[in-house]
């Protein structure tokens, strides 16, 4: 697989700097040097991509996250203008061998494509990877009891907060527009820590600001495990765990691990369900949808949290009565435009509410990020449901 990747990688920053060499800079540049001086970055990003693949070991890339976030946040800067000029500019070619002269309309058009991906890669990069959207969602239900009309759920994703370093004044920012909405629960899906629990030494006094009338919960997603961190033995992934669970605590967070909560409001209950990370291969699967509902079977309307939305479709919907469940885990590909992205093309539901029948299933991209520092059209998320009765 890593072969693979390896391989794209490098066709990817050398075809279409070739293909540009060869039509345009040796037919219209002189100057050996320039010439020379356009293949500069493509090589400084290859000896990156052959030390990173062949040599960096698992270690350096787990602590020097952020550096390496960054190399390839600058990858893709300096090859996805270029392979798009590439694939667009192309089509002159045919066009002046068949007419016998040349053609420069889809080379302007590509000129424009590529300046349009440098600027939203730029603006994602430093700005959109910030820019906290509030999203705001008002749910109806027939099962949902009177006295829970009007109540109101943040529900917070993804936080990543290894991804955050150096950051936690935008963090802040976060904490206070989610304060802002006066809700009466917040809820948080899961994937609190990129691999280790360490991660939140320095942000536990901000994430612990986190107030709602009904409390703060949360859920443990894929992530949260610790499973993409090479550990010395099992019991230092198992302590990393119990280490993660206690600065939860510590926060004020009340995570739910495969059980509920009955919560109260005028008069009326709901319950309010968590389970751990579900998921096929290679993701973490501990949820277990049966344990959590245990005492619970009484109560008619059931809110679910669960971090992998495919859990709706496998298991949710037809072992189960629950009314709405919350979601995170896609993070959008961190880029869609308008309604589409690369993440539909790995889930089926990967932004947004999906309904089937009365019951409904809500994903949140995501208030953090991973792999990369970008985030454009997918904008860090924060929701906003307010539950409704019929």
């Amino acid at each position: 697989m890593m072969q693979k990747v390896f391989l794209f990688l490098l066709l990817v920053l050398i075809l279409p700097d070739i293909f540009i060499y060869k039509v345009y800079i040796s037919n219209f540049q002189t100057n050996a040097l320039i010439k020379y001086l356009y293949f500069l970055p493509s090589l400084l990003l290859l000896a990156g991509i052959i030390y990173l693949f062949l040599f960096a070991n698992h270690d350096f890339i787990i602590e020097r996250n952020r550096l390496v976030s960054w190399f390839i946040m600058s990858y893709f800067l300096f090859t996805v203008p270029k392979l798009s000029f590439m694939l667009i500019s192309i089509f002159d070619l045919p066009l002046g061998f068949i007419f016998k002269r040349s053609f420069s309309t889809f080379t302007y058009a590509g000129i424009t494509s590529a300046v349009i991906w440098v600027a939203i890669l730029i603006y994602g990069s430093f700005w959109g990877k910030t820019k906290f959207e509030i999203k705001p969602l008002t749910y109806q239900s027939s099962l949902l009891p009177k006295g829970f009309d009007g109540y109101k759920i943040v529900q917070l994703s993804d936080i990543h907060i290894g991804s955050w370093v150096g950051n936690g004044k935008a963090l802040q920012e976060a904490v206070e527009l989610v304060n802002a909405q006066q809700p009466d629960l917040i809820v948080f899906t899961g994937d609190l820590i990129n691999n280790k629990a360490s991660e939140l030494n320095n942000y536990e006094d901000i994430l612990s600001k986190l107030k709602a009338k009904d409390g703060v919960f949360s859920i443990l997603g894929n992530h949260d495990y610790g499973p993409y961190y090479r550990w010395n033995n099992p019991k230092e992934q198992a302590d990393n765990l119990i280490s993660l669970k206690q600065k939860e605590a510590k926060m004020g967070w009340v995570l739910l691990n495969n059980e509920h909560r009955i919560l109260h409001h005028k008069g009326d209950s709901i319950a309010l369900v968590g389970v751990e990370n579900w998921g096929a291969p290679p993701f973490t699967g501990k949820g277990d949808l049966k344990k959590a509902l245990i005492g619970a079977e009484e109560i008619p309307f059931k809110l679910l949290l669960s971090h992998n939305p495919s859990h709706w479709k496998k298991k949710v919907l037809p072992e189960s009565d629950v009314a709405l469940m919350l979601s995170g885990h896609t993070h959008g590909m961190q880029f869609a435009l308008g309604n589409h992205s690369l993440a539909s093309l790995f889930s089926s539901q990967w932004r947004g509410l999906y309904t089937q029948g009365n019951r409904s299933l809500y994903v949140n991209v995501g208030l953090g990020f991973l792999g990369i520092p970008f985030r454009f059209g997918a904008w860090p998320e924060i929701s906003v449901i307010t539950l409704k009765s019929k």
